[in-house]
């Protein structure tokens, strides 16, 4: 079994953190825990398409008002401290802290009128990852539902054999929870995200996960894969030549993920050329990024990239003049990176959070006396939050529905949690309609309403 120590998350508002283990089931290599996941895909036997998954996740709540649903003509208290930007597409304007976007808004499009309506960073959580309400709250905060990456990678697993089909990087994280409502839940925790740990843009930067323990070599893993096949002897009178030989072929999978040479390089960031991991920005959240796209590239079919630190009940402008800039490189090198090497009608990427901000600014001080815990900031909101979906297949230049004249609620064409998922089921291959079997024996829809939004298909 494999282990990493991933550390604490920052308190959220909520006042909490956790402290998470990541475990890959290897077993030692003695039972090839990866192995029957990997039958189980099979044995779906779902027709997919060569597509991947990059979900931008900003954790904490992200404000619709400040990056992508502008509102210049609302009042100063709603409208916030930053001016709208023209774009490449006209009509399509963003924040000017975005100007990098800005000219690659031809490449993706926003959903404006998503909503969920819940400021509870837990239930917002849950349904943004799963689709799921099922009563997920703040003080009933355990997933209940598998993630849309856990349900992805039952369902298809990676594209090409010597990678993992869900990763997070570098540590995948749901309000503080790891892997929280990124994870398997019912489907078990080979469904979990591969987690890479450490910081991409260390210059020392190894994902630890794929270090064999002390002591152990890789000669030695193939001695303990031997003693498993001389184990599995003991099996052979007793099956068909067709199950044993499916066996072997997943066992191999497995064994090749761990041993082998594809996903160690695919993980080596440091193989880029220099001048474009300027272009991503030097930091974990850039680097983060063009890790995805290592990943998808070398057969990964969903990556997480965790983007924490947007509860800004106060201080937002500080706030986001620090992250915005850092986002907006990191989104645009990656849209004109997939484009530059063919990548990007294959890859879809989806950019979003649990929920909003508030359209009304507050004093700064979350309840006390005006400024007394900083400059104003927005707290939680998700009866009007955004998406930003581009790659894929998806229609770039877009924007699917509208909020208020204060981005108070959606306006016209209302979209969901569902919508979402079922969109990014479309883009796989998935039948969104797609059932679970759940821990009672029931079968259980994915989503509760699997219709995709059919304007950016």
């Amino acid at each position: 079994m494999f282990r990493i120590d991933l550390g604490r998350t920052a308190p959220y508002c909520d006042g909490l953190s956790r402290r998470s283990f990541l475990q890959l089931g290897v077993a030692g290599m003695a039972g090839f825990g990866l192995a029957p996941l990997l039958r189980a895909r099979a044995a779906t036997g779902s027709a997919a398409k060569d597509t991947s998954v990059i979900l931008i996740w900003l954790d904490g709540g992200p404000s619709h008002l400040d990056m992508y649903d502008m509102k210049p003509d609302a009042p100063a208290e709603y409208r916030g401290l930053w001016k709208p930007k023209p774009t490449r597409v006209p009509g399509f304007d963003i924040t000017e802290l975005y100007p990098r976007q800005a000219k690659v808004t031809d490449k993706f499009s926003i959903v404006r009128s998503l909503h969920h309506n819940t400021g509870d960073h837990f239930a917002g959580g849950h349904r943004m990852l799963t689709a799921k309400d099922m009563g997920v709250s703040g003080a009933n905060n355990v997933g209940k539902f598998p993630s849309i990456g856990a349900i992805v990678d039952r369902e298809i697993g990676a594209r090409k054999r010597g990678m993992p089909g869900y990763v997070g990087t570098p540590s995948i994280s749901s309000i503080g929870l790891t892997p929280g409502y990124f994870g398997g839940n019912f489907l078990g925790a080979t469904h979990d995200p591969f987690q890479t740990g450490g910081d991409p843009n260390a210059a020392n930067f190894s994902v630890g996960n794929l270090n064999l323990v002390p002591g152990l070599s890789i000669g030695q893993l193939e001695d303990r894969r031997g003693l498993s096949a001389r184990f599995d002897e003991m099996r052979r009178t007793t099956e068909s030549a067709a199950t044993q030989g499916a066996m072997d072929r997943f066992g191999q999978e497995a064994f090749e993920f761990v041993s082998g040479p594809t996903a160690r390089r695919a993980f080596d960031v440091g193989l880029e050329d220099p001048r474009l991991r300027d272009r991503y920005g030097r930091h974990g959240w850039g680097q983060s990024c063009l890790l995805a796209r290592r990943l998808v590239e070398a057969g990964s079919t969903f990556v997480a990239v965790h983007f924490g630190g947007w509860d800004h009940h106060w201080d937002l402008q500080k706030g986001y003049e620090n992250n915005l800039p850092i986002v907006d490189a990191a989104v645009a090198s990656l849209f004109e990176d997939l484009d530059d090497r063919g990548l990007l009608e294959k890859t879809l990427v989806v950019l979003c959070g649990e929920f909003s901000r508030t359209p009304k600014m507050n004093d700064g001080g979350n309840g006390g006396a005006a400024g007394s815990k900083g400059t104003p900031g927005r707290d939680h909101w998700g009866d009007a939050m955004f998406c930003l979906m581009g790659g894929g297949g998806v229609k770039g230049g877009q924007i699917i529905g509208s909020t208020d004249r204060l981005g108070t609620r959606p306006a016209s064409r209302p979209v969901t949690p569902s919508n979402i998922h079922a969109t990014i089921y479309r883009v796989l291959g998935i039948d969104p309609t797609l059932q679970l079997t759940d821990p009672t024996g029931r079968p259980t829809p994915v989503l509760d309403d699997p219709t995709a939004i059919d304007e950016l298909l």
